[in-house]
């Protein structure tokens, strides 16, 4: 890909060393990120004009089911039994390995689009290898980065998600070795298993045994609605001598501080995803509690049938969130805050850098630091809603959104300049994904009826 260099952008590096934000260039090589300073001298590079940009880490959503792209909407005012009723229950038994493939594809491009470099894809929908393959081949060619975490299959949401007696399915041993045989791809492996909320003890203990054999990071949904209190996920865990530094666990709402202590102690992670977790009645985003208790948490999509798909708004949610329950505790005790419990830099950390360490790629990735990936966005700052941009950091979180987003990396590679994707025939990814929504509501349709 050769060099390229970013100049003259208002660059906030996230690199945990300041809440920095400096003028400054970058060079970058082939896919790596090899200079930053205040002038850059290079003659044989692409050159990108970011005056007047803020230029950012990628961000990076920590737990997505990408394969549920083409029928978003349908889940808008779904609750948690709903979801598990429709989506699993209906939907997922429909999909076709095609309709796996274009999910994934315009779910990729769509987040790209919103200046999303990395994703998680939590995908439960492996019900043949065909759906499994599919699946990772969209990743592939939307130029995203991801990791994959090979699932369950959708095709009875009884028998896989409720206290299941099944095992993770064995093609995960032919996934890891087919199709991610390094550490070091674009596109690279984990396990979403069911946990001891959506399955037995006996499951989830021989699924965490396989996820370690194949030497995979495994992530599970955990404080969930009313199953979090009912299987305390945790304290089982614990007491099995099960955590590790290698689990994730989405959402967390009604989780305990212990809860939190024992993942921290083991070196776990946490995935928020704050607007489906408040409307399918999860809980209350867990932020504060993971940070009180020592853990840096990634925000993530999560249901992209009844969600946005930016993290923008994920940003913005978590952070208003948490300083209205500080500010409604003040209230009750007639008292005025003093101090926010959480800054926009804060929420811009969870987007970016925190996401790569919650996915264990914080060598790799979010930050903007030489020797790491160059995962780049570069955001619009003469827009009316930006201009003038007196606080970058601030703004990018409360003022910017997906119109803002100019110019998008991924391992050195352009995705999206001047606004549009490149690269790729949106009339067509865009028809498909037409007649795999027709498709499938007309399968479900006739279900239905018989």
């Amino acid at each position: 890909m050769g060099k390229i260099l970013i100049k003259q952008g208002t660059l906030i590096p996230m690199d945990y060393k300041s809440r920095s934000v400096i003028q400054a260039d970058i060079l970058i090589e082939d896919t790596t990120i090899v200079a930053i300073d205040k002038e850059v001298r290079v003659s044989d590079a692409k050159i990108i004009d970011a005056a007047d940009m803020i230029v950012i880490p990628g961000f990076i959503d920590t737990h997505r089911h990408m394969w549920q792209t083409q029928i978003r909407g349908i889940g808008a005012d779904w609750t948690l039994g709903e979801y598990l009723e429709k989506m699993l229950g209906v939907y997922a038994p429909m999909y076709r390995p095609q309709d796996v493939y274009i999910g994934n594809l315009l779910g990729a491009l769509d987040a790209v689009n919103s200046g999303i470099t990395t994703v998680f894809d939590w995908s439960h929908i492996m019900n043949t290898p065909d759906h499994t393959d599919e699946a990772i081949r969209a990743l592939w060619e939307s130029g995203i980065r991801a990791v994959f975490a090979h699932g369950n299959p959708g095709t009875n949401v009884m028998e896989w998600f409720y206290e299941s007696k099944l095992s993770h399915p064995e093609d995960v041993r032919r996934v890891r070795n087919t199709h991610f045989q390094s550490h070091d791809q674009r596109i690279t492996m984990a396990m979403a298993i069911r946990g001891p909320e959506y399955s037995s003890l006996e499951v989830t203990e021989k699924d965490l045994a396989l996820a370690r054999e194949l030497g995979l990071r495994a992530s599970m949904h955990v404080g969930g609605g009313t199953f979090g209190p009912h299987y305390q996920a945790i304290k089982k865990l614990k007491e099995l001598n099960l955590l590790g530094p290698d689990l994730n666990f989405a959402h967390c709402c009604t989780l305990s501080d212990e809860d939190f202590a024992y993942i921290a102690e083991s070196g776990g992670s946490v995935s928020i995803t704050p607007e489906v977790e408040m409307q399918m009645g999860l809980g209350l985003p867990a932020t504060g509690k993971a940070l009180t208790n020592g853990i840096d948490p990634g925000l993530g999509i999560d249901v992209v049938a009844g969600s946005g798909g930016d993290m923008f708004s994920q940003m913005k949610i978590a952070l208003q969130t948490e300083r209205a329950l500080l500010n409604r505790q003040l209230h009750d005790k007639n008292e005025m805050p003093t101090i926010l419990p959480l800054t926009v830099y804060d929420a811009l950390k969870m987007g970016t850098i925190f996401g790569a360490k919650t996915l264990g790629l914080e060598d790799k990735i979010g930050s903007l630091t030489p020797g790491k990936q160059a995962d780049i966005v570069l955001i619009k700052g003469k827009e009316t809603s930006m201009v003038p941009v007196n606080n970058a950091i601030g703004q990018i979180v409360l003022n910017a959104g997906v119109q803002h987003v100019d110019t998008v990396l991924v391992a050195g590679k352009v995705l999206k300049e001047k606004g549009v994707l490149v690269g790729f025939d949106l009339d067509k990814i865009k028809e498909i994904a037409l007649q795999s929504r027709d498709s499938l509501f007309s399968r479900v349709k006739a279900l239905a009826q018989v």
